[in-house]
């Protein structure tokens, strides 16, 4: 609304000037005019003084107006919120893009072909699934995210790529989780990474892996890899790996079972190690039908031989 101005103000006819009133004039002699005679009966009464105008006040003051425009954009944003959740715009978008894609599959750009390279034990169809797209849709809506994080949930697969080549080709590229050690828990053998990750699917031809047991062993296998890999020598003859408490390692050597037995603390492990390493390659500790060597103390050796092993044993099958 406008402001008023001086022009809008309108001025009754009682206050204008009254009709017919001049300036003074001076006479033809050159003298002023004569007063004008008083009327009968004594003095002239004197007109009432006019009183000013005042110039009339906006109708709306600025904090009105404030609260107008306020109240204005809250009804455009509540009209379009009720428009949009009616889903009409929504609705439109997709049936847009609908027809915008059935223009490209018909123009040639559909999926006609799809290439997989790094696969070695994932199945094609944990691929097909995962990818979740058929021969003839249109390549240019497959959601190449989507489609990237759906392969790496399959449990084979550490990290996948995938890319259009147009017109009508997908090409995927898997980085697969490569066997670490095998991981016995509930009486079941499974394959792990390096990550701690269960691989599925047969063991067959990672037999000779080193074997890992016992609670959060999966997790810790990484470090203890690294550990042994600074002995190589000896790395290689550690069959198996049992995670006690969570907390340390005990080795076994040459054979799973009944190899000899290599107690490592849980402080400091790859101190002992080395001194394991070490013991080993100047005396032969494994030829010298030790059974069991305790490296926990850092001061002692706690060793048990062949002969110790057997009479311990036949002393519990006596009771004793």
């Amino acid at each position: 609304m406008r402001r008023l101005s001086d022009s809008d103000i309108v001025i009754s006819p009682g206050d204008r000037p009254a009709a017919g009133r001049a300036t003074p004039d001076r006479n033809p002699g050159g003298g002023r005019a004569g007063r004008p005679k008083a009327p009968r009966g004594g003095q002239p009464k004197a007109k009432p003084a006019r009183r000013p105008m005042r110039r009339l006040e906006p109708l709306l003051t600025p904090l009105q107006k404030a609260v107008a425009a306020g109240v204005g954009a809250v009804a455009v944003v509540v009209g379009g919120a009720i428009v949009w959740h009616s889903g009409i715009p929504l609705r439109a978008v997709r049936a847009s893009r609908d027809a915008m894609l059935a223009a490209s599959a018909d123009a040639g750009l559909r999926v006609s072909d799809i290439t997989v390279s790094g696969r070695g034990r994932t199945a094609n169809e944990q691929i097909i699934a995962a990818l979740g797209v058929r021969k003839g849709t249109p390549i240019l809506g497959v959601d190449l995210a989507e489609a990237r994080d759906r392969l790496e949930s399959i449990p084979a697969v550490r990290a996948a790529s995938i890319e259009r080549r147009l017109p009508g080709s997908l090409h995927i590229v898997i980085a697969e989780r490569q066997p670490m050690a095998l991981w016995q828990h509930d009486g079941v053998f499974v394959l792990i990474d390096r990550d701690g990750h269960e691989i599925p699917g047969a063991i067959e031809g990672f037999e000779d892996l080193p074997l890992v047991v016992g609670d959060g062993a999966p997790a810790a296998a990484a470090a203890l890899m690294d550990m042994l890999a600074t002995e190589p020598t000896l790395a290689s003859r550690v069959k198996a790996a049992v995670r006690v408490g969570n907390r340390r390692w005990n080795l076994k050597l040459d054979d799973a079972i009944a190899g000899m037995e290599a107690r490592l603390p849980e402080d400091n492990p790859e101190a002992a190690w080395r001194r394991l390493a070490a013991l080993e390659g100047d005396h032969g500790l494994t030829r010298r039908h030790v059974t069991m060597i305790d490296l926990r103390l850092g001061d002692r050796l706690v060793l048990k031989t062949a002969h110790q092993q057997a009479a311990a044993e036949r002393r519990k099958d006596n009771g004793a």
